[in-house]
């Protein structure tokens, strides 16, 4: 396997990370577990960035990295909209919220519409990466 192909396949890879953190974000959902979906719904936006700047070449060891790329090459180029970066921004803060400060809780509509908003998140980028 060449480079472009290893780059193809975890490229892919990522974005099927993605997928199933939609998918497991649901499930939390669906029983009433609204951190842990917060945390997989943020999971799956930075499955998608992470293969998106992948693509690009461009890899982070921390999630902070990862932000300020994708505001800096997806954000700011405008090949993202303004939206998905107040979206991205949204998702890191709750979930950190979520992870590490007590007592801390969600609205069930809030995450239901994290939830879609997500969703249209990944398949933008996805797009983003199949246009490419």
């Amino acid at each position: 396997m060449n480079e472009e192909e290893s780059l193809k396949e975890l490229v892919s890879y990522w974005l099927n990370k993605a997928r199933e953190s939609l998918d497991a974000a649901q499930d939390e959902l669906k029983a009433c577990r609204l951190s842990f979906s917060v945390n997989r719904i943020y999971y799956a936006c930075f499955y998608a960035v992470s293969a998106v700047l992948l693509q690009e070449k461009l890899r982070f060891k921390k999630h902070s990295g990862v932000r300020a790329a994708f505001h800096q090459h997806l954000v700011k180029s405008g090949k993202v909209s303004h939206e998905h970066g107040k979206l991205y921004d949204e998702l890191f803060e709750a979930r950190q919220r979520g992870d590490y400060i007590e007592l801390v809780s969600f609205e069930k509509n809030q995450v239901e519409d994290w939830l879609q908003q997500a969703s249209q998140f990944v398949e933008t980028i996805k797009r983003l990466i199949n246009n490419d």
